[in-house]
Protein backbone atom coordinates (compact mmCIF):
# COMPACT_ATOMS: atom_id res chain seq x y z
CA UNK A 1 0.00 0.00 0.00
CA UNK A 2 1.35 3.44 -0.93
CA UNK A 3 1.91 6.06 1.75
CA UNK A 4 0.78 9.30 0.05
CA UNK A 5 2.64 12.58 0.50
CA UNK A 6 -0.57 14.19 1.80
CA UNK A 7 -4.06 13.10 2.75
CA UNK A 8 -7.26 14.62 4.10
CA UNK A 9 -8.78 13.65 7.46
CA UNK A 10 -12.59 13.39 7.23
CA UNK A 11 -14.34 12.64 10.51
CA UNK A 12 -17.89 11.68 11.46
CA UNK A 13 -18.42 15.29 12.56
CA UNK A 14 -17.41 16.52 9.11
CA UNK A 15 -19.84 14.12 7.44
CA UNK A 16 -22.65 15.11 9.79
CA UNK A 17 -22.06 18.81 9.04
CA UNK A 18 -22.34 18.21 5.29
CA UNK A 19 -25.38 15.96 5.67
CA UNK A 20 -27.12 18.67 7.70
CA UNK A 21 -26.72 21.08 4.80
CA UNK A 22 -27.97 18.42 2.37
CA UNK A 23 -31.19 18.30 4.38
CA UNK A 24 -31.59 22.08 4.41
CA UNK A 25 -33.24 24.41 1.93
CA UNK A 26 -29.99 26.04 0.73
CA UNK A 27 -27.17 24.00 -0.77
CA UNK A 28 -25.51 27.13 -2.11
CA UNK A 29 -25.73 30.89 -1.52
CA UNK A 30 -27.07 30.18 1.96
CA UNK A 31 -25.76 31.05 5.43
CA UNK A 32 -22.85 28.59 5.47
CA UNK A 33 -20.40 30.52 3.31
CA UNK A 34 -20.69 33.80 5.28
CA UNK A 35 -20.23 31.84 8.51
CA UNK A 36 -17.10 30.16 7.16
CA UNK A 37 -15.75 33.50 5.95
CA UNK A 38 -16.25 35.10 9.35
CA UNK A 39 -14.62 32.13 11.09
CA UNK A 40 -11.50 32.25 8.89
CA UNK A 41 -11.22 36.04 9.15
CA UNK A 42 -11.49 35.83 12.92
CA UNK A 43 -8.87 33.07 13.10
CA UNK A 44 -6.43 35.06 10.96
CA UNK A 45 -7.11 38.44 12.53
CA UNK A 46 -8.25 39.91 9.20
CA UNK A 47 -11.27 42.18 8.72
CA UNK A 48 -12.73 40.49 5.64
CA UNK A 49 -12.75 37.09 3.91
CA UNK A 50 -14.13 36.02 0.54
CA UNK A 51 -14.67 32.29 -0.04
CA UNK A 52 -14.34 30.90 -3.56
CA UNK A 53 -14.19 27.57 -5.37
CA UNK A 54 -10.37 27.34 -5.45
CA UNK A 55 -7.23 29.19 -4.43
CA UNK A 56 -6.57 29.72 -8.15
CA UNK A 57 -9.85 31.65 -8.37
CA UNK A 58 -8.87 33.63 -5.26
CA UNK A 59 -5.54 34.59 -6.85
CA UNK A 60 -7.32 35.67 -10.04
CA UNK A 61 -9.83 37.81 -8.12
CA UNK A 62 -7.07 39.30 -5.96
CA UNK A 63 -5.19 40.42 -9.08
CA UNK A 64 -8.34 41.92 -10.59
CA UNK A 65 -9.24 43.71 -7.35
CA UNK A 66 -5.78 45.32 -7.35
CA UNK A 67 -6.28 46.52 -10.91
CA UNK A 68 -3.94 44.12 -12.72
CA UNK A 69 -4.50 44.24 -16.46
CA UNK A 70 -2.87 44.56 -19.88
CA UNK A 71 0.38 46.50 -19.73
CA UNK A 72 1.08 45.47 -16.13
CA UNK A 73 3.52 42.83 -14.93
CA UNK A 74 3.32 40.57 -11.89
CA UNK A 75 6.33 38.94 -10.23
CA UNK A 76 6.32 35.72 -8.26
CA UNK A 77 8.64 32.87 -7.33
CA UNK A 78 9.49 30.14 -9.85
CA UNK A 79 9.19 27.46 -7.14
CA UNK A 80 5.44 27.24 -6.86
CA UNK A 81 2.42 25.71 -8.58
CA UNK A 82 1.62 27.29 -11.93
CA UNK A 83 -1.49 29.03 -10.55
CA UNK A 84 0.70 31.62 -8.79
CA UNK A 85 1.81 32.83 -12.23
CA UNK A 86 -1.29 32.02 -14.29
CA UNK A 87 -3.44 34.43 -12.28
CA UNK A 88 -1.57 37.37 -13.84
CA UNK A 89 -1.97 35.95 -17.35
CA UNK A 90 -5.72 35.57 -16.83
CA UNK A 91 -5.81 39.37 -16.39
CA UNK A 92 -3.88 40.02 -19.60
CA UNK A 93 -0.77 41.06 -17.66
CA UNK A 94 2.80 39.89 -18.04
CA UNK A 95 4.62 37.60 -15.61
CA UNK A 96 8.20 37.42 -14.39
CA UNK A 97 10.00 35.56 -11.61
CA UNK A 98 12.34 36.30 -8.72
CA UNK A 99 14.89 33.69 -7.69
CA UNK A 100 14.66 31.88 -4.36
CA UNK A 101 16.53 31.84 -1.08
CA UNK A 102 18.29 28.45 -1.22
CA UNK A 103 17.87 27.95 2.53
CA UNK A 104 14.07 28.20 2.63
CA UNK A 105 13.00 27.77 -1.01
CA UNK A 106 10.97 30.99 -0.65
CA UNK A 107 11.22 34.11 -2.79
CA UNK A 108 14.49 35.84 -1.87
CA UNK A 109 14.15 39.47 -0.67
CA UNK A 110 17.73 40.25 -1.70
CA UNK A 111 17.10 38.97 -5.23
CA UNK A 112 13.86 40.95 -5.28
CA UNK A 113 15.67 44.14 -4.23
CA UNK A 114 18.25 43.73 -6.99
CA UNK A 115 15.60 43.07 -9.62
CA UNK A 116 13.53 46.06 -8.49
CA UNK A 117 16.53 48.35 -8.75
CA UNK A 118 17.06 47.33 -12.37
CA UNK A 119 13.33 47.50 -13.13
CA UNK A 120 13.07 51.03 -11.78
CA UNK A 121 15.83 52.16 -14.15
CA UNK A 122 14.13 50.51 -17.14
CA UNK A 123 10.60 51.57 -16.21
CA UNK A 124 9.37 48.00 -15.79
CA UNK A 125 8.41 47.84 -12.11
CA UNK A 126 5.76 45.24 -11.20
CA UNK A 127 2.17 46.11 -10.35
CA UNK A 128 1.97 43.18 -7.91
CA UNK A 129 4.44 40.81 -6.27
CA UNK A 130 3.14 37.40 -5.13
CA UNK A 131 5.34 35.78 -2.46
CA UNK A 132 4.47 32.10 -1.94
CA UNK A 133 4.81 30.61 1.54
CA UNK A 134 6.39 27.35 0.44
CA UNK A 135 5.60 24.31 2.62
CA UNK A 136 3.78 26.56 5.10
CA UNK A 137 6.70 28.81 6.10
CA UNK A 138 6.12 32.51 5.57
CA UNK A 139 8.39 34.49 3.29
CA UNK A 140 10.26 37.41 4.86
CA UNK A 141 7.21 39.62 4.54
CA UNK A 142 8.61 42.54 6.54
CA UNK A 143 11.47 42.92 4.06
CA UNK A 144 9.18 42.47 1.04
CA UNK A 145 6.70 45.00 2.46
CA UNK A 146 9.48 47.55 2.95
CA UNK A 147 10.38 47.14 -0.74
CA UNK A 148 6.71 47.55 -1.68
CA UNK A 149 6.56 50.89 0.10
CA UNK A 150 9.74 52.03 -1.64
CA UNK A 151 8.82 50.90 -5.17
CA UNK A 152 5.04 51.18 -5.04
CA UNK A 153 3.84 47.65 -5.82
CA UNK A 154 1.00 45.67 -4.22
CA UNK A 155 1.46 42.35 -2.41
CA UNK A 156 -0.66 39.20 -2.61
CA UNK A 157 0.49 36.50 -0.20
CA UNK A 158 -0.04 33.07 -1.74
CA UNK A 159 -0.54 31.22 1.52
CA UNK A 160 -2.10 28.16 -0.09
CA UNK A 161 0.23 26.03 2.07
CA UNK A 162 0.13 28.15 5.17
CA UNK A 163 -3.16 28.53 7.02
CA UNK A 164 -2.41 28.06 10.71
CA UNK A 165 1.18 29.24 10.34
CA UNK A 166 2.59 32.34 12.03
CA UNK A 167 5.03 35.11 11.15
CA UNK A 168 6.68 37.45 13.66
CA UNK A 169 4.16 36.39 16.29
CA UNK A 170 1.05 37.03 14.19
CA UNK A 171 -1.14 34.67 12.19
CA UNK A 172 -0.48 34.28 8.48
CA UNK A 173 -3.47 35.96 6.88
CA UNK A 174 -3.61 39.03 9.13
CA UNK A 175 -2.43 41.05 6.08
CA UNK A 176 -0.15 43.26 8.13
CA UNK A 177 2.43 43.12 5.33
CA UNK A 178 0.18 42.60 2.30
CA UNK A 179 -2.98 43.74 0.56
CA UNK A 180 -4.55 40.27 0.23
CA UNK A 181 -3.72 36.77 1.43
CA UNK A 182 -4.97 33.63 -0.34
CA UNK A 183 -5.57 30.18 1.17
CA UNK A 184 -6.26 26.79 -0.43
CA UNK A 185 -8.60 24.11 0.88
CA UNK A 186 -7.66 21.34 -1.57
CA UNK A 187 -7.78 17.85 0.05
CA UNK A 188 -4.00 17.62 0.57
CA UNK A 189 -3.86 21.04 2.28
CA UNK A 190 -4.02 21.74 6.02
CA UNK A 191 -7.84 21.79 6.09
CA UNK A 192 -10.13 20.97 3.21
CA UNK A 193 -13.47 21.89 1.68
CA UNK A 194 -12.99 19.30 -1.09
CA UNK A 195 -12.00 22.02 -3.51
CA UNK A 196 -12.03 25.62 -2.38
CA UNK A 197 -10.10 28.71 -1.49
CA UNK A 198 -10.35 32.01 0.30
CA UNK A 199 -8.96 35.53 0.03
CA UNK A 200 -8.62 37.61 3.19
CA UNK A 201 -8.03 41.36 3.32
CA UNK A 202 -8.31 44.34 5.63
CA UNK A 203 -9.46 46.76 2.93
CA UNK A 204 -13.25 46.69 2.60
CA UNK A 205 -13.13 47.95 -0.99
CA UNK A 206 -10.91 45.07 -2.09
CA UNK A 207 -13.17 42.57 -0.30
CA UNK A 208 -16.32 43.97 -1.91
CA UNK A 209 -14.70 43.90 -5.34
CA UNK A 210 -13.65 40.25 -4.97
CA UNK A 211 -17.05 39.25 -3.58
CA UNK A 212 -18.81 40.87 -6.54
CA UNK A 213 -16.45 39.37 -9.13
CA UNK A 214 -16.87 35.84 -7.77
CA UNK A 215 -20.58 35.96 -8.66
CA UNK A 216 -20.73 37.31 -12.23
CA UNK A 217 -19.96 40.89 -11.17
CA UNK A 218 -23.50 41.17 -9.82
CA UNK A 219 -24.55 43.19 -6.79
CA UNK A 220 -27.81 43.58 -4.87
CA UNK A 221 -26.35 46.25 -2.59
CA UNK A 222 -28.06 49.63 -3.26
CA UNK A 223 -24.84 51.41 -2.26
CA UNK A 224 -23.05 49.80 -5.22
CA UNK A 225 -25.78 50.46 -7.81
CA UNK A 226 -26.08 53.34 -10.24
CA UNK A 227 -29.34 54.43 -8.62
CA UNK A 228 -32.08 53.20 -6.26
CA UNK A 229 -33.34 49.65 -6.99
CA UNK A 230 -36.60 49.58 -8.90
CA UNK A 231 -37.93 46.70 -6.81
CA UNK A 232 -36.97 43.90 -4.39
CA UNK A 233 -36.11 41.62 -7.33
CA UNK A 234 -33.55 44.04 -8.73
CA UNK A 235 -29.83 43.41 -9.19
CA UNK A 236 -27.11 44.92 -11.35
CA UNK A 237 -24.08 43.51 -13.10
CA UNK A 238 -21.42 46.13 -12.43
CA UNK A 239 -18.40 44.15 -13.71
CA UNK A 240 -17.63 41.23 -15.98
CA UNK A 241 -17.32 38.60 -13.26
CA UNK A 242 -17.18 34.84 -12.91
CA UNK A 243 -18.95 31.98 -11.21
CA UNK A 244 -16.31 31.29 -8.58
CA UNK A 245 -18.71 30.68 -5.70
CA UNK A 246 -18.18 28.16 -2.92
CA UNK A 247 -21.19 26.00 -1.98
CA UNK A 248 -22.66 25.71 1.50
CA UNK A 249 -21.75 22.02 1.42
CA UNK A 250 -18.09 22.96 1.10
CA UNK A 251 -18.40 25.68 3.71
CA UNK A 252 -19.93 23.25 6.21
CA UNK A 253 -16.97 20.93 5.76
CA UNK A 254 -14.59 23.88 6.10
CA UNK A 255 -16.18 25.11 9.34
CA UNK A 256 -15.94 21.62 10.82
CA UNK A 257 -12.32 21.23 9.73
CA UNK A 258 -11.37 24.68 11.00
CA UNK A 259 -12.25 23.56 14.50
CA UNK A 260 -9.38 21.05 14.32
CA UNK A 261 -6.86 23.31 12.59
CA UNK A 262 -4.64 23.91 15.62
CA UNK A 263 -4.64 20.18 16.38
CA UNK A 264 -3.59 19.44 12.80
CA UNK A 265 -0.78 22.00 12.98
CA UNK A 266 0.48 20.54 16.25
CA UNK A 267 0.67 17.03 14.75
CA UNK A 268 2.41 18.30 11.62
CA UNK A 269 4.95 20.11 13.79
CA UNK A 270 5.52 16.93 15.78
CA UNK A 271 6.09 14.95 12.57
CA UNK A 272 8.48 17.60 11.27
CA UNK A 273 10.52 17.45 14.48
CA UNK A 274 10.64 13.65 14.21
CA UNK A 275 11.87 13.91 10.63
CA UNK A 276 14.55 16.35 11.76
CA UNK A 277 15.80 13.82 14.31
CA UNK A 278 15.49 10.75 12.09
CA UNK A 279 17.26 12.38 9.14
CA UNK A 280 20.06 14.01 11.13
CA UNK A 281 22.74 11.50 10.08
CA UNK A 282 21.70 11.18 6.42
CA UNK A 283 23.18 13.15 3.49
CA UNK A 284 20.10 15.36 3.19
CA UNK A 285 19.29 18.92 4.19
CA UNK A 286 15.78 19.91 5.31
CA UNK A 287 14.72 23.44 4.41
CA UNK A 288 15.88 25.96 6.99
CA UNK A 289 13.25 27.35 9.33
CA UNK A 290 13.51 31.07 10.04
CA UNK A 291 13.17 31.92 13.77
CA UNK A 292 10.53 34.55 12.91
CA UNK A 293 8.29 31.83 11.44
CA UNK A 294 6.16 28.98 12.68
CA UNK A 295 5.46 26.81 9.66
CA UNK A 296 2.15 25.02 9.22
CA UNK A 297 4.16 22.17 7.64
CA UNK A 298 1.93 21.48 4.68
CA UNK A 299 5.02 19.88 3.12
CA UNK A 300 8.30 18.49 4.40
CA UNK A 301 10.98 19.03 1.74
CA UNK A 302 14.58 17.79 1.83
CA UNK A 303 17.51 18.58 -0.45
CA UNK A 304 19.81 15.69 -1.32
CA UNK A 305 23.49 16.48 -0.78
CA UNK A 306 24.49 15.19 -4.20
CA UNK A 307 28.23 15.51 -3.60
CA UNK A 308 27.95 12.88 -0.86
CA UNK A 309 25.85 10.41 -2.84
CA UNK A 310 26.60 7.56 -5.22
CA UNK A 311 23.04 7.53 -6.53
CA UNK A 312 21.18 10.12 -8.59
CA UNK A 313 18.26 12.25 -7.51
CA UNK A 314 16.10 10.54 -10.12
CA UNK A 315 17.06 7.05 -8.92
CA UNK A 316 16.18 7.88 -5.34
CA UNK A 317 12.83 9.29 -6.42
CA UNK A 318 11.89 6.39 -8.72
CA UNK A 319 13.02 3.66 -6.29
CA UNK A 320 11.10 5.09 -3.35
CA UNK A 321 7.97 5.38 -5.48
CA UNK A 322 8.38 1.71 -6.48
CA UNK A 323 8.52 0.79 -2.79
CA UNK A 324 5.19 2.47 -2.07
CA UNK A 325 6.41 5.78 -0.66
CA UNK A 326 4.38 8.51 -2.31
CA UNK A 327 7.11 11.11 -2.42
CA UNK A 328 6.63 14.15 -4.60
CA UNK A 329 8.63 17.09 -5.96
CA UNK A 330 7.45 20.60 -5.13
CA UNK A 331 8.00 22.15 -7.62
CA UNK A 332 9.20 22.04 -11.20
CA UNK A 333 10.19 25.70 -11.80
CA UNK A 334 7.21 27.34 -13.48
CA UNK A 335 9.29 28.87 -16.27
CA UNK A 336 10.34 25.36 -17.38
CA UNK A 337 6.77 24.54 -18.44
CA UNK A 338 6.26 24.48 -22.24
CA UNK A 339 3.69 27.28 -22.08
CA UNK A 340 6.17 29.59 -20.36
CA UNK A 341 9.02 28.49 -22.59
CA UNK A 342 6.97 29.77 -25.51
CA UNK A 343 6.81 33.12 -23.72
CA UNK A 344 10.60 33.34 -23.83
CA UNK A 345 11.67 31.90 -20.49
CA UNK A 346 14.49 29.37 -20.53
CA UNK A 347 16.21 27.00 -18.07
CA UNK A 348 19.15 28.63 -16.35
CA UNK A 349 17.62 32.08 -15.85
CA UNK A 350 17.13 31.48 -12.13
CA UNK A 351 20.13 29.47 -10.88
CA UNK A 352 18.97 28.88 -7.31
CA UNK A 353 15.63 27.54 -8.55
CA UNK A 354 17.52 25.24 -10.92
CA UNK A 355 19.71 23.85 -8.14
CA UNK A 356 16.68 23.40 -5.91
CA UNK A 357 14.84 21.48 -8.63
CA UNK A 358 17.76 19.08 -9.11
CA UNK A 359 17.97 18.21 -5.41
CA UNK A 360 14.60 18.24 -3.64
CA UNK A 361 12.19 15.53 -2.60
CA UNK A 362 8.95 16.00 -0.65
CA UNK A 363 8.43 13.36 2.05
CA UNK A 364 4.95 12.37 3.25
CA UNK A 365 3.52 14.49 6.06
CA UNK A 366 -0.11 14.66 7.18
CA UNK A 367 -1.86 14.34 10.57
CA UNK A 368 -2.87 10.68 10.10
CA UNK A 369 0.70 9.60 9.27
CA UNK A 370 1.69 7.12 11.99
CA UNK A 371 5.10 7.13 13.66
CA UNK A 372 5.87 3.64 12.37
CA UNK A 373 5.02 4.75 8.81
CA UNK A 374 7.37 7.68 9.21
CA UNK A 375 10.07 5.35 10.52
CA UNK A 376 9.61 3.14 7.44
CA UNK A 377 9.88 6.16 5.11
CA UNK A 378 13.21 7.19 6.64
CA UNK A 379 14.50 3.59 6.70
CA UNK A 380 13.79 3.12 2.98
CA UNK A 381 15.23 6.53 2.17
CA UNK A 382 18.42 5.67 4.06
CA UNK A 383 18.79 2.44 2.08
CA UNK A 384 18.44 4.30 -1.22
CA UNK A 385 20.97 6.95 -0.26
CA UNK A 386 23.52 4.25 0.56
CA UNK A 387 22.95 2.37 -2.70
CA UNK A 388 26.14 1.98 -4.80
Amino acid sequence: MTIPYGRQDITAEDIAAVVEVLGSDRLTQGPGVPEFEKSVARYCGARHAVAVNSATSALHLACLALGVGPGDVVWTTPITFVASANCALYCGAGIDFVDIDPRTGNLCPEALARKLEHAEKSGTLPKVVIPVHLCGQSCDMKAIHALAKRYGFHIIEDASHAIGGRYRGGPIGCCLYSDITVFSFHPVKIITTGEGGMAVANDSGLARKMARLRSHGITRDPAEMGGPPVGPWYYEQRDLGFNYRMTDLQAALGISQLGRLDRYIARRQELARRYDRLLADLPVQPLWQHPDCRSSWHLYVIRLRAEELRVSHRQVFVNLRRKGIGIQLHYIPVYRQPYFQRMGFAPGQFPEAERYYRQVITLPIFPLLADDQQDLIVELLARELDRP
